[in-house]
């Protein structure tokens, strides 16, 4: 199989246009657009999104966001960590290892994970080696968080 390579996705309009193949497209992306009209300054701004090319297509995406340790309430010790929002592999490439590869990028930074799963998506985050965070009600709103630990981290006690 040939070598997955995830790519940082530019802060563009070209890029939204793309992210209408996606099933998830919708209200964010929107929102996204008014904000990028807003602060498009040049294609070279840092951008949450990643996602995964076959050819000329984008077949595969994530956000995904650093969240500051002082908002920390999952993670001990307290430490910066990251969401990761909206992955999502287009239906013809699932089951390829896209995924996985998108998953496995966001763990390259040693930083613990906490991902909101879409309904019938947690055999793969299960997979994925992510974990039920214990339920706390203030904090989560109504959320079932999945969280990954690297090593040396564990979930906050509530």
């Amino acid at each position: 199989m040939e070598q997955i390579r995830v790519e940082n996705l530019l802060v563009n309009y070209k890029t939204l246009e793309k992210f209408k193949r996606f099933k998830e497209y919708g209200n964010q992306e929107l929102t996204m657009m008014e904000d990028l009209q807003n602060n498009i300054i040049e294609n070279d701004s840092k951008s949450p999104f990643h996602g995964i090319y076959y050819g000329n297509n984008l077949i595969a995406r994530m956000s995904l966001y650093e969240v500051d340790k002082r908002y920390d309430d999952y993670f001990a010790p307290p430490q910066d960590y990251l969401t990761l929002w909206k992955l999502e592999v287009l239906p013809d490439y699932q089951g390829k290892g896209y995924g996985k590869a998108l998953v496995d990028f966001a763990k390259e930074s040693n930083l613990p994970i906490k991902t909101s799963p879409r309904i019938n998506s947690h055999g793969f985050w299960e997979k994925m080696g992510f974990v039920k965070a214990h339920y706390n009600m203030e904090r989560d709103l109504g959320e079932n968080p999945l969280i990954w630990l690297p090593e040396g981290v564990k979930e906050k006690e509530s």
